[in-house]
């Protein structure tokens, strides 16, 4: 796979596929632009090298052919125009069409000068991005003459602008940003060749979205520590009263083989001793701590409590290398969140390398103030648990194919 400094960019047309899916609260303001700052250095070199950049990105998902002001890039816009600091040289096209390459678009993009920038409005809103259209990729690749994928998050989909387009381009005019590049070596690094002992850390709340990855992981890893409400269904499996909690019966068998292979492979595996139960997942309901098997009837388990904190923090004490995935509770209500800040704290401590996979997680190490702390924060939890899966991720294949 190429990076962006193998190929001769200069005073070039260049397409940067980012990944600007930012979180917003409910009054459209963004909460979080770590997404959007981690796109900077890729777009600030190609404006050093006097490029004509377009930039191109997804926002949740807006019903495909229609525009939706809430689904709209402005706010993205309006944020990139603040860190870039480059008055007059940043476009959006702001037609309010839900045509991508519009005609706006397109004047927009003849009248730039070296060093301009325009962002096109929500990829999504054209029904040929996600169906991975070749039509649309040809509209969009007939607008430059480079192109560049720095949207690791979305690596994993085989979306239009992904895969599609970068596959019209020959290997001299395709290659990775720098954020792509980074987030792929770091977890090949991490996983392919890590300083022992590795410990994964696994949360979340279903086992069936991370079952591929915790199998691979068995292969690779020292020790898993294993948290959130997917912890449900291996305590099930032993036999342990889980009351309401969260569970998937269809996966029992798989959770006993996954414990299984831990044994025979020497990898040690921990579940939560105690968790914190209540009978209702609410602000307001009563809650209390509670050995992990011995959750009453009618309460669920909704955090891990203070004895799983402790032990896993011993388990973490020796760890070189530690690959976090998923929080330990359901983190989003204050009263749930201890289990999954502390996790976030005592992985900080430590001094091993430490890599926070996106999403939820980050999420968590940015609640716990931890972010800065961390070796490396990924900005796609989809992807990097592709990644750990051991799978090709289609905008990395499309970049590596003549």
């Amino acid at each position: 796979m190429k990076t962006i400094k193998d190929l001769d960019i200069d005073g070039k047309r260049v397409f940067i596929r980012c990944d600007f899916n930012v979180p917003k609260d409910e009054f459209g303001n963004i909460t979080d632009d770590r997404r959007i700052r981690a796109a900077l250095q890729t777009i600030r070199y190609c404006v050093d090298r006097g490029c004509k950049i377009i930039l191109g990105s997804h926002f949740e998902r807006p019903q495909a052919g229609v525009y939706d002001e809430k689904f709209s890039l402005e706010g993205v816009y309006k944020r990139l125009d603040i860190l870039l600091k480059i008055k007059n040289r940043l476009f959006f096209d702001d037609s309010k069409s839900a045509e991508v390459v519009s005609k706006r678009a397109l004047e927009l993009a003849e009248s730039m000068q070296s060093g301009d920038i325009l962002l096109l409005e929500n990829l999504r809103f054209d029904a040929g991005e996600t169906s991975n259209d070749p039509k649309f990729a040809k509209k969009l690749a007939d607008m430059v003459d480079v192109y560049i994928n720095d949207a690791f998050g979305a690596c994993h989909r085989k979306h239009a602008s992904i895969y599609a387009m970068a596959e019209m381009f020959d290997k001299e005019h395709k290659a990775a940003g720098f954020l792509l590049t980074k987030e792929v070596n770091f977890f090949s690094k991490a996983l392919d060749d890590p300083i022992r002992p590795l410990v994964a850390v696994v949360g979340g709340s279903k086992v069936s979205g991370k079952l591929q990855a915790l199998t691979k992981l068995l292969d690779k890893v020292d020790k898993v520590i294993i948290g959130g409400g997917m912890a449900f269904t291996f305590l099930k499996a032993l036999g342990h009263e889980i009351g309401n909690s969260l569970v998937e019966n269809d996966l029992l068998d798989e959770a006993k083989f996954i414990m299984d292979k831990a044994h025979k492979s020497g990898v040690k595996f921990y579940l939560p001793v105690d968790v914190v139960a209540a009978p209702e997942f609410s602000e307001s309901t009563t809650v209390k701590y509670v050995p992990a098997q011995e959750i009453p009837k009618g309460w669920m388990g909704l955090d891990i409590g203070p004895a799983s904190s402790r032990l896993f923090r011993e388990v973490l004490n020796d760890a070189q290398t530690i690959v976090w995935n998923g929080p330990m509770g359901v983190y989003e209500m204050e009263k749930f969140a201890k289990g999954s800040i502390k996790m976030s704290h005592y992985i900080s401590e430590t001094h091993a390398t430490t890599i926070v996979g996106g999403g939820d997680t980050a999420d968590v190490a940015q609640r716990a103030g931890d972010v800065d702390e961390m070796s490396f924060v990924s900005t796609g939890g989809g992807a990097s648990l592709k990644l750990i899966e051991g799978e090709k991720l289609p905008g990395i294949e499309a970049l590596e194919r003549e």
